[in-house]
């Protein structure tokens, strides 16, 4: 150990609160500050290098030595669709393949990555719901579609079933938390 190592004390971080309802993620992955959308470019890069799940399935934001727990409008990530068909976190990080597709009784569309569920940026719908197909390969018609959202089956999202589900499933059935509290 060099002279100079022994002379830098150990760094504690300050004991401070953790933070509850300030930060949200909306549905369409925008970081919001006490409802306002943070516009800041710097902040939301901070915000996505820190930003992660807990052993209790709620999302936050490390702040230093500071938790701060986010609140979800939908998911715990928001999914766009590249014009290329690669998927990308709202942070911005590629999201890889999908393992399975889901749409919810409000025509959702949900998408299971390697990172976790996902909502898909309703500005992503129509790309989406154009690739979408019945059994014999055809573009699923608005009806199937309906009866998709309805609880029915049979239509396939790149040779993924297109399953139903219910919005109020999401958080138990994929052990997330949308609303922490103290």
């Amino acid at each position: 150990m060099a002279a100079t190592d022994a002379a830098i004390p150990a760094v504690k971080w300050p004991s401070v609160p953790a933070c509850y309802g300030w930060l949200s993620l909306d549905r369409r992955g925008n970081w919001r500050l006490k409802g306002e959308v943070v516009r800041h470019a710097g902040l939301i890069a901070f915000i996505n290098r820190n930003y992660a799940a807990d052993e209790n399935g709620n999302r936050v934001f490390h702040n230093g030595p500071q938790k701060v727990y986010v609140d979800l409008d939908y998911a715990p990530l928001v999914l766009r669709l590249g014009i290329d068909g690669e998927l990308t976190a709202h942070t911005g990080m590629p999201a890889g393949e999908a393992s399975a597709a889901f749409i919810d009784e409000e025509g959702n569309a949900l998408l299971l990555v390697a990172a976790g569920i996902g909502l898909l940026d309703d500005r992503d719908l129509p790309a989406f719901l154009a690739t979408c197909r019945d059994a014999n390969g055809i573009t699923a018609s608005d009806a199937a579609l309906i009866e998709s959202m309805q609880g029915g089956s049979g239509l396939w999202w790149r040779g993924l079933p297109l399953q139903p589900i219910r919005r109020d499933d999401l958080p138990r059935r994929f052990g997330f938390r949308p609303a922490p509290a103290a």
